[in-house]
């Protein structure tokens, strides 16, 4: 499997690490592609991996599946080409699809083109649940309360207060680096205007904790992750780096666990 990223930042390193140097999923990182050319370079050295700073060249090359590890920004200019190029997409700026319309849209090209868009659990879990109740219309409420330190969200405070409460839609909108866990949420279960989601910035805490509330026909769910930074970055839980590396661990797999 020859994988391509789209980004020079601390997901890209993580997975270039664990899969070209301690080999965690089959195949390998053969190219690069970002603005930053500094940091490009050096992974490129580092890791074998050619860089690119035009796209027309590193979605030319013969990549079975691109990793979007950028921004909201970058992934809304890049990730369509992606897919017009038949390549499968693992997005990992859930934040992009605040725009529903997009999400819709590229669904479509996607099956046109026969190939797989996945969007990656991130820093949370329960979103197996959320699909099987929605399958058959049994969910009805979901909540996602997330408490990070201030470092984290990008804001000052001495002491813990809740810094916003709304839907899905309005949370992406005002904390677009932060809170992709609430789209990714929205997107498995009852849409972004519908799923509920709370911040709290609390400068005690080391660890990002999200707990997710979900209530329907189906039951009743309650589950918190309390996720570990990655080292290099504050505000990236190391989770949704891991969560990256398990589609690519278990793309086209024999077996499948869940949904």
């Amino acid at each position: 499997m020859n994988i391509g990223i789209i980004g020079t930042g601390n997901i890209a390193s993580y997975l270039l690490e664990q899969i070209n140097k301690q080999q965690r999923a089959e195949g390998q990182v053969i190219a690069i592609f970002g603005r930053n050319q500094e940091m490009g370079q050096q992974l490129s050295e580092r890791f074998e991996a050619d860089f690119y700073t035009d796209l027309q060249g590193f979605l030319d090359l013969p990549l079975d599946i691109v990793v979007e590890a950028a921004t909201v920004e970058a992934a809304g200019i890049y990730v369509k080409h992606v897919v017009e190029h038949q390549k499968d997409l693992v997005v990992s700026s859930i934040g992009v699809f605040k725009d529903i319309a997009f999400l819709e849209e590229l669904k479509r090209l996607a099956e046109a083109k026969g190939t797989h868009i996945y969007l990656p659990s991130g820093a949370i879990g329960g979103l197996d649940v959320l699909q099987s109740a929605k399958a058959a219309d049994a969910l009805d409420h979901v909540q996602i309360t997330t408490r990070k330190s201030p470092a984290s969200l990008g804001v000052e405070a001495e002491e813990e207060k809740v810094i916003f409460e709304g839907s899905a839609f309005e949370a992406v909108e005002k904390f677009p680096k932060n809170i992709n866990v609430a789209l990714v949420l929205a997107i498995a279960g009852i849409g972004a205007e519908k799923t509920k989601v709370r911040i709290i910035v609390d400068p005690d805490i080391e660890q990002n904790t999200h707990t997710i509330e979900a209530e329907g026909v189906f039951g009743w769910m309650e589950l918190q992750v309390q996720n570990n930074p990655m080292p290099s970055n504050p505000k990236t839980s190391l989770l949704a780096a891991l969560s990256i590396l398990s589609v690519l661990q278990n793309r086209g797999s024999a077996l499948r666990i869940g949904n």
